[in-house]
């Protein structure tokens, strides 16, 4: 289902109608004609580390550092990465609620986040912004939070493919205690928002094709993805070396194959001892990088987001109404238990 946004509030010079409405209105007759650009500057915004004991306002003053570079060069929507407002904490063993609770917000925006959505609102400019969400009545969510660029929410995105594992697991040189705390979030959805169809993930949820191709049976056009990405694979570290062909790979596969553009947005560098892949970049619907950050710290990059060209695709190669075959899938969905009739590891 598509959900609306806000409409945004820039008038040219000597027009009447806000360029965000005109791009807007009319959008599923327009996909096809080419009659009006949809055009939109997106701004990756890579964070180095966080570190434990960083003050929330610290960690904010840093997002609107990022928010104001990213506006004075021309951005309409900025995306930060996942749990961009904390350490990535799952790394820790925490048993007292008061200490895990600290990590997680319990509303948004709040006291201390609050200025960022004044900023943005002042300048013009959207967001995407991940953290960690504790609910009213108790669940917690891995959360990414879109707004427009006239301060409206447009979505709350929870992060679906929660990796990682419960239990305190000793041998390893660092958990990833995400299963512990957080718990699966309701599914991918689409908004129209920023002129185009705009879906997000978070992290893990990137290296599953099913994110993509949800989102793109709901004709996604611009998906954002926040992530923390330890390079250290702990159940097989001769993965290690392949991380940030990783990133890459599955990200331009699933904008490719749904003819969409991916924004990946990373907190990388050493971040208490752990080394977390950087390597923002943004994706185009032919799979191609078009802007990728060449630090670890906190870095800009950004690129002019044609939304037209995702019908390049949607209207050719993948064709989804014309080409797919839902019967033939039905693996997919019907098998949630691989061992029972799924592939097994060959017998040595």
């Amino acid at each position: 289902m598509v959900r609306r946004g806000g409409p945004g509030v820039t008038v040219e010079p000597g027009e009447t109608t806000p360029s965000w409405s005109r791009a807007a209105g009319g959008l599923s007759s327009r996909r096809l004609s080419g009659t009006f650009p949809r055009e939109v500057v997106v701004a990756a915004a890579q964070m180095g580390p966080v570190a434990r004991d960083a003050p929330r306002a610290e960690v904010v003053e840093r997002l609107l550092s990022l928010l104001r570079g990213a506006a004075h060069r021309g951005a309409e929507l900025v995306v930060f990465p996942e749990l961009a407002l904390t350490t990535f904490f799952p790394r820790y063993v925490i048993d007292d609620d008061a200490e895990l609770d600290a990590f997680f917000e319990t509303e948004m925006p709040g006291p201390e986040t609050k200025v960022l959505f004044d900023e943005a609102a002042r300048l013009g400019v959207g967001f995407q912004l991940g953290y960690a969400e504790l609910t009213p009545d108790g669940h917690r969510y891995n959360t990414a939070i879109l707004v427009e660029r006239d301060g409206r929410i447009v979505s709350r995105y929870r992060k679906v493919h929660v990796p990682g594992h419960a239990d305190e697991e000793p041998w390893r040189a660092f958990q990833h205690l995400e299963r512990r705390y957080f718990e699966p979030g309701p599914g991918f959805e689409v908004h129209e928002a920023f002129g185009g169809i705009v879906g997000s993930a978070t992290c893990n949820d990137r290296r599953w094709p099913e994110t993509y191709r949800v989102l793109g049976l709901q004709g996604v056009e611009l998906v954002l993805i926040g992530y923390n990405t330890p390079i250290h694979y702990a159940p097989d570290p001769g993965q290690d070396r392949l991380a940030g062909h990783h990133n890459t790979l599955v990200m331009a596969a699933g904008a490719y194959q749904n003819g969409t553009w991916v924004v990946g947005v990373a907190k990388g560098g050493v971040e208490e001892g752990v080394w977390s892949l950087a390597e923002s970049q943004i994706i185009s619907p032919g799979g191609e990088v078009v802007a990728r950050a060449t630090t670890e710290d906190d870095e800009l990059v950004l690129a002019l987001v044609d939304l037209d060209r995702c019908w390049d695709y949607k209207r050719t190669v993948f064709n989804f109404a014309q080409y797919r075959l839902p019967d033939r899938y039905r693996l997919i969905t019907d098998l949630t238990d691989p061992g029972s009739t799924g592939p097994t590891r060959p017998a040595t």
